[in-house]
């Protein structure tokens, strides 16, 4: 069952782009500020995101794309406890926070709606 095409879709594009923020993020927190444990995670979790949608585009029912981007909406929640952690812990200043948490909570927002909208169809 094929869910479109993911380069045309625009939160498919949205995830990737938050994916390489979060590399970015990864390499700047490793090289300017010697964090290892932490950044680490929030490589994982926040590439996650994104690799989960796109395996969504090849589920096998509706059931099985709900379920897909659940986890990526579950992954956009513990990337938000990283980047808040980090924040708390000062390896993020306010901006820089404030700035990818921003676009962490638009993903989740918009996951959660593609999930009410498929749940509604069913």
């Amino acid at each position: 069952m094929a869910f479109g095409d993911m380069e045309s879709n625009p939160t498919y594009n949205k995830a990737l782009d938050f994916a390489v923020r979060i590399v970015n993020l990864f390499d700047y927190l490793q090289e300017n500020k010697h964090e290892f444990v932490m950044s680490k995670q929030l490589l994982r979790s926040g590439t996650s995101i994104g690799a989960n949608y796109a395996e969504a585009f090849g589920a096998e029912s509706n059931d099985d794309f709900i379920q897909k981007c659940s986890i990526a909406q579950k992954e956009s929640d513990e990337t938000k406890f990283w980047l808040t952690l980090l924040h708390r812990t000062n390896r993020l200043s306010d901006y820089e926070f404030q700035s990818i948490n921003a676009d962490c909570q638009e993903l989740r927002a918009i996951l959660a709606t593609i999930i009410k909208k498929c749940k509604n169809k069913k």
